[in-house]
């Protein structure tokens, strides 16, 4: 379960964690948690689960292990979850009625994050409907109607307009994604307020995690001049 700090600042999940060197960096530079990302339709990041298990023995305790997950039904979740062992899930698209509460009463002490894909004012109705059901929302801009879904990983922004108005608008945490880096990341945070941020592909160079980067954004946030303590929740 999530639990609060002392600094108002936000959070800092390093998405698309890729070996364990990636993931001792990103917890060398600070990071709350990683995300660890299984099988996908599109998208970057992606690694075998025997990976994923690998990469979050090697983490410790006070790191989250977010496990990015597209499968829709509670058994495959489930599976999933028991084999990689991470502490969060993370679903990235719109699971079958019932879901969460059997993922809660099947994997008790995980986390569950619903990944909401912020296109337009619908993603607020999504969120207030979903918020009950799990311990945060994490606000990306993928688009799940496509032929081939886009679940995440796309580098680009959405309305973060919209994305505060669900921070508003729900009573637990809410992780902010889609196109942040460092340059962007401060203007986001003073904007949307979020629990955490979540950033893939805006710290990588050639496709690595680059620690100057990291370096970089871990600066940015600490710049935010943005209190958010009322967006916090321990859960």
């Amino acid at each position: 379960m999530f639990r609060v700090p002392g600094s108002t600042l936000p959070l800092v999940k390093i998405c698309c964690i890729a070996s364990v060197d990636e993931a001792a960096l990103a917890v060398r530079m600070g990071a709350y948690a990683i995300g660890l990302v299984s099988r996908m339709p599109s998208g970057p990041g992606s690694i075998p689960e025997s990976r994923i298990r690998d990469i979050a023995e090697t983490v410790p305790p006070h790191v989250a292990t977010f496990l990015l997950t597209c499968e829709t039904t509670a058994e495959p979740i489930i599976a999933q979850q028991r084999f990689c062992r991470a502490s969060t899930l993370q679903l990235v698209d719109v699971v079958e009625a019932g879901v969460h509460a059997r993922l809660r009463d099947a994997l008790p002490g995980i986390s569950i994050v619903q990944v909401i894909h912020v296109r337009d004012d619908e993603a607020l109705q999504q969120s207030v409907a979903v918020a009950p059901d799990v311990d945060a929302i994490l606000l990306d801009s993928g688009n799940p109607s496509l032929s081939i879904k886009v679940l995440g990983g796309t580098g680009r922004a959405h309305d973060w307009a919209v994305s505060r108005r669900i921070r508003d608008a729900v009573d637990i945490p809410v992780f902010l994604a889609g196109g942040l880096n460092p340059q962007n990341v401060t203007m986001a945070i003073d904007q949307v307020a979020p629990f955490g941020v979540d950033v893939c592909s805006g710290l990588r160079t050639s496709g690595k995690l680059d620690a100057g980067k990291v370096a970089d954004f871990m600066t940015a946030v600490r710049a935010s001049g943005t209190s958010t303590g009322s967006s916090r929740h321990a859960v």
